[in-house]
């Protein structure tokens, strides 16, 4: 395989049918399966089966949207009034069957509330319809005096601007993630040529994956589109990225080795290719364990997600070896490697650094112990859950409307509870739900088109996604509960809310341990050892924890995010654990490879110096990639984008760098066990092939204790 790939002719046919997949991959993507109501909804919740049985009321599934005329500082004026009557006859055009409910003064006189009922043909079609409403009420034939102001908001308004966020977001992710790449490679590697066969070969994995994602969503039965999509693409960039940095500087490595570069990458993948496809095969795996969750937006992106990795994985162990052996050495000026030039694990600052850790390894131990302690402190005080009102960085006018609802009319919120109950037990639920906590007003029943179920809708007092809203949907359905033989359902998006949140719990307490051990199988096999693992496993939760801790003194005391989505910790966790241990997996597997010729102590140090570079440069890139999702104005990429990039830092430069090799210089061959691990002294010196050509055949002499061709020879 790896001559194939490496071969002259290998790897043009490699390059051709990549570019044939890549083809075809387009021609063939299907198209997104259409949005359904209950997408992103736990299967069971009552908020989910209120929403599958909203087409059997006469209403259907009708939201209603909020117009809110305001005018600060004093009470409307009588051309104010005449505006609100126009706008409202401007909003009949688009309101379901052209009925608009009569305009709701406020009672302070500075607020005009008209309700306007949209049919919900679907996502798109509300989202049309709410663009058409916004474009009527203040179009130039309401005539709208100076310092009157019309925000529209409530549910479907809510829904539209967050699908606006991601308007055009896949081709801003790709941007900026591609620029971010583009400055960060070229910064690595100094070469005006180099940094563009990766971002090249890169970003066609991930133009793939974004035309197979149509594929997944067929499956799953929900887009993948918006917030999916935007990590797969950022995950694609960041772990392809990571496969390419370790690729080539194991490439570059075994160039100062031969002369030739057939041989070289073959080397190169013999060399690389193990930990590359451990960490991939953690990853993957790490992303499927949310194929057990219950909410259909965690299993959607866990199945996207993982294919994304498989495909940075192809294009990464075969599609960018086969580019880059079919490009001269030249590829790498101005610092062309050659063959006899100084072997970057003797000397350089990673150099300096393993030997500081060798000489004191308690103290540096101590040190990132307290460190870590420190940065995950700041997880007190930490708040879970974002109210509606709290999802977005930038000014969006659904948001404002429902401050101005809230100042004018504190008895209602933008989004009422729906109760569907049956029919005989409709009174009794009324009467119920009129004494339930926070209710500011119940509306009038409406029945099932069988006659055989009663709706109606619950007015609340807080806005959906707060715990007093919470408190209200819990008392609503106690009290409803609690009525015999009404078999009452609560739903609406303030139910919605909270059954997503106890959804997200529920994925937290099945997923986080399957993760877990998932990985530490992975560890388990790919070192052949127990202690390693544990060890492993144990920092990278630990690391979890600092960069959570720290990552929330950012959010709350810089960007002046309040609180974390309660989707945001495992996805997060996921990540952060997942691709964190890619590091550890890297430094691992060339510690054991320099072990087995030199002694756990020594190999450990060799391992640091020789990775040292390469990990941490991977590990800034994929923080900066990560970073980038904070570019859409949507607080939950913001902030697994915050998590992330801090949490990749926090793992390459002090638990990959500090704490692993601390921990395996303290245990020596304990840390490998039950492995044995027989390290003995290679001779200086190395004896190279002389410089031939590209000759086919030709091979340079082993060092002795050195692999070639995955065998090892004796001195």
């Amino acid at each position: 395989m790896i001559k194939a790939i490496t071969g002259r002719l290998g790897a043009i046919l490699v390059l051709l049918v990549a570019l044939g997949l890549t083809a075809l991959a387009f021609v063939t993507s299907p198209g997104q399966p259409a949005a359904q109501a209950t997408d992103g909804l736990p299967a069971g919740k009552q908020s989910t089966r209120v929403t599958e049985l909203e087409d059997r009321f006469p209403s259907g599934r009708t939201q209603t949207a909020l117009v809110i005329f305001e005018r600060a500082g004093g009470p409307l004026t009588d051309d104010d009034q005449k505006a609100v009557g126009r706008a409202r006859d401007a909003a009949a055009a688009v309101a379901l069957g052209g009925r608009v409910a009569p305009p709701v003064p406020s009672d302070d006189k500075q607020a005009v509330l008209v309700a306007v009922p949209l049919s919900d043909g679907g996502t798109a079609d509300l989202a049309d319809e709410v663009d058409r409403l916004r474009t009527a009420v203040t179009g130039d034939a309401v005539q709208r005096p100076d310092g009157l102001t019309v925000l529209v908001t409530g549910g479907p308004a809510f829904a539209r601007d967050i699908a606006a966020a991601f308007e055009g977001a896949d081709f801003t992710l790709l941007a900026a993630t591609a620029i971010v790449v583009a400055v960060l490679l070229l910064v690595t590697y100094r070469s005006p040529i180099l940094w563009l066969v990766p971002l090249a070969v890169i970003g066609t994995a991930d133009q793939v994956v974004a035309k197979l994602l149509p594929w997944v969503a067929k499956v799953a039965g929900q887009p993948t589109e918006g917030q999916v999509s935007g990590i797969v693409s950022v995950l694609v960039f960041g772990a392809g990225t990571d496969y390419a940095l370790l690729l080539i500087a194991r490439y570059r490595e075994e160039l100062r080795h031969t002369e030739h570069r057939r041989e070289a990458m073959a080397a190169a993948l013999r060399g690389a290719a193990p930990a590359i496809i451990g960490s991939a095969t953690t990853v993957v795996l790490a992303l499927l364990t949310l194929l057990f969750a219950v909410l259909t937006t965690n299993r959607t992106l866990g199945a996207a997600a993982a294919l994304g990795v498989v495909v940075a994985l192809l294009f990464g162990l075969v599609v960018l070896p086969a580019a880059l052996v079919s490009l001269p050495r030249g590829v790498f000026w101005p610092f062309v490697p050659r063959a006899g030039s100084e072997d970057p694990a003797h000397a350089g600052f990673w150099s300096r650094v393993a030997g500081g850790v060798e000489r004191r390894p308690r103290i540096v131990l101590l040190a990132a112990v307290v460190l870590l302690a420190g940065l995950a402190a700041g997880l007190a005080g930490t708040k879970l859950g974002l109210s509606q009102t709290e999802q977005f960085r930038t000014k969006v006018e659904s948001v404002t409307g429902a401050q101005a609802l809230a100042r004018h009319y504190p008895g209602q919120a933008a989004q009422p509870v729906t109760v569907v109950v049956d029919a005989p037990a409709a009174d009794r639920a009324v009467a119920a739900a009129r004494q339930a906590e926070g209710v500011a007003k119940v509306g009038e029943p409406e029945k099932s088109d069988d006659g055989a179920l009663v709706t109606f809708d619950v007015n609340i007092t807080a806005e959906s996604g707060t715990a007093t809203a919470d408190r209200t949907v819990k008392d609503l359905r106690a009290r409803l509960g609690a009525l015999d033989g009404a078999n009452a359902l609560v739903g609406g998006d303030p139910a919605g809310d909270l059954d997503g949140r106890d959804a997200n719990l529920r994925d937290d307490s099945v997923v986080v341990p399957l993760v877990l051990a998932v990985v530490l199988l992975v560890l388990v096999l790919l070192l052949r050892s127990l202690v390693a693992p544990l060890l492993l496993l144990f920092t990278v939760v630990a690391s979890f924890a600092a960069s959570l801790g720290a990552a929330s003194l950012v959010l709350r005391y810089v960007l002046d995010i309040p609180a974390i989505g309660t989707a945001v910790p495992l996805l997060a966790f996921l990540f952060l654990v997942a691709l964190g241990v890619d590091y550890n997996i890297f430094l691992a597997t060339r510690a054991r490879e320099e072990a087995v010729r030199h002694g756990t102590r020594a190999g450990m140090v060799r391992a640091l110096a020789t990775t040292g570079g390469v990990i941490t440069s991977a590990g800034i890139l994929l923080a900066a990639v990560f970073a980038v999702l904070g570019v859409l104005p949507v607080i939950v990429l913001t902030q697994i984008g915050v998590i992330v990039g801090i949490g990749v830092v926090v793992d390459t430069l002090i638990v990959r760098t500090i704490v692993v090799p601390a921990l395996a210089l303290l245990l020596g061959d304990r840390f490998w066990w039950p492995a044995r691990i027989h390290g003995r002294p290679e001779p200086e010196g190395r004896h190279e092939a002389p410089d031939d050509g590209e000759a086919p055949g030709r091979h340079e002499a082993p060092a002795p204790g050195r692999h070639l061709e995955g065998v090892r020879t004796e001195p």
